[in-house]
């Protein structure tokens, strides 16, 4: 099956399904002597992980990532290095009941058309377990950017129709909901909290940063840092939508105000606004670089809904089991892993650019 690396210089290739032995990652082309260990990964491995509070799902994975080969005394070597995580509580047979039926908005029926078999066991490649892999990739790479200034960090700006408004960054990783303004958190949480009595979900918003990004990394013209950006941000499990800077509100603005100006500091350029989000014409410029994702409410509800089966007939489901009522606050650290990730990449790209 394609479609399981992404990068081109810092390249990523995860492996595993939600309920077989382990999923696991191997990460190519990060240079040699970076410091990097188990400890390390395990930080932001335990961020994402399941049953970490009340409002995500119940399943108690430790997510233990064990690194097999690259790293030796504590750097990398230069060799791919290959980190595995083990399933210990998957529970295939609370999915007994679906094997024959296709779960409303997941990818049950895209899988099953496109290969003509899918494993029905918590949507197998498709589920978001896959994320673990993503985020102890990313800590590689947060060990490689470092070191150079890059400072990697998401935050949960709203909740359906809940909305931040102050930012504290020392709030994030106070508050189960994983948002900046403290007030703004309570009140997503009891939100998340009554969807989950309800039988119901909630989605909302993610913002990722990235601050100290050096100006010029980026490929003109297809591997551009926003269209990458772009894209590994929309491969993470119930993204449907991003944004760059402005984004869709560029659309209401006159060039005058989107134009974000540029004067001297301290001898050094500096931008009088950020509509760019960081990119401009697809290289980086110095500035915050900054993203916003649209994540879908988390399809398995346990209200009963409208389906077909795999003999294409009319059926009703009520998806039991283990799930996040509000995917957001795990998903960003999956975030910042997407984005470092290709950060990573641009940055050891760039570093051939020029002579």
């Amino acid at each position: 099956m394609g479609g399981n690396s992404i990068g081109k210089q810092f390249t990523v290739t995860t492996w595993g399904e939600s309920h077989g032995p382990a999923v696991g990652v191997v990460v190519d082309g990060c240079p040699a002597g970076i410091a990097l260990s188990e400890a390390m990964i395990q930080v932001q491995l335990d961020r994402r992980r399941p049953g970490q509070s009340a409002i995500s799902t119940q399943r108690m994975e430790g997510d233990v990532g064990v690194i097999m080969s690259g790293v030796f005394e504590g750097v990398t070597t230069g060799a791919p290095i290959h980190i595995m995580i083990k399933n210990m509580q998957a529970k295939s047979r609370d999915y007994e009941a679906l094997k024959s039926l296709f779960r409303p908005s997941h990818a049950d029926y895209g899988y099953q058309m496109k290969y003509g078999v899918r494993d029905w066991r918590g949507g197998g490649r498709s589920s978001a377990r896959e994320t673990a892999c993503r985020v102890a990739a990313g800590a590689v790479a947060r060990a490689l950017l470092a070191p150079v200034g890059v400072d990697v960090f998401a935050h949960v700006i709203s909740v359906k129709d809940i909305h931040a408004e102050t930012f504290d960054r020392s709030q994030i990783e106070k508050n189960i909901v994983r948002c900046a303004d403290a007030q703004a958190a309570q009140r997503m949480e009891e939100l998340i909290m009554a969807a989950r009595k309800d039988g119901d979900s909630v989605g909302g918003v993610i913002e990722a940063r990235a601050e100290g990004a050096p100006a010029g990394l980026g490929e003109p013209v297809f591997d551009r840092l926003d269209a990458d950006l772009a894209k590994a941000l929309m491969s993470i499990n119930a993204v449907k939508g991003v944004e760059i800077g402005s984004g869709f509100g560029a659309g209401l603005n006159f060039g005058s105000q989107n134009n974000d100006q540029m004067r001297m500091a301290d001898g050094r350029p500096v931008f009088m606004s950020n509509n760019s989000g960081g990119i401009d014409g697809g290289i980086s410029n110095g500035n915050t670089i900054i993203a916003r994702l649209a994540v879908k409410p988390t399809p398995s509800i346990l209200k009963e809904q409208m389906t077909i089966n795999s003999s294409f007939e009319e059926a009703t489901v009520k998806v039991e089991g283990r799930h996040d009522p509000c995917v957001l606050p795990r998903a960003a650290p999956v975030a910042e892993a997407m984005m470092l990730i290709t950060l990573a990449d641009h940055y050891l790209r760039h570093r051939s650019s020029r002579a």
